[in-house]
């Protein structure tokens, strides 16, 4: 039976849990972005400077309307905080990710 008495304020709200484990986090200085037709994939990894070797600590699969609304979320909470905290500085242009992580080259 439905609740007839529930707080408007309350109806369409999301309660979200958290888990001690996961709101611990996971440090990643590198997102891995690969896709298809139905979905989007982000690896978060850690990767160390001069260790040939990094792990992904985090795997995301995301819809592609759910990547846009990350995209979007993202570029608004980049602006929010630029206008309190100033300009955030871009990677120097002439800095290169490898990009093969220590697996064998891709062949045609």
């Amino acid at each position: 039976m439905a609740d007839n008495n529930q707080n408007p304020s309350q109806k369409g709200q999301l309660n979200i849990e958290i888990s001690e484990e996961v709101a611990d986090g996971n440090y990643a200085n590198l997102a891995v972005i690969t896709h298809s037709h139905s979905e989007f994939i982000v690896d978060f990894i850690n990767a160390m400077p001069g260790v040939p070797k990094a792990k992904v600590k985090s795997r995301i699969i995301l819809t592609p309307q759910h990547a846009k609304r990350l995209m979007r979320a993202l570029q608004d909470n980049i602006q929010k905080f630029e206008s309190m905290h100033g300009t955030v500085a871009d990677v120097d242009p002439g800095f290169n990710m490898p990009m093969n992580f220590g697996g064998p080259a891709g062949q045609a």
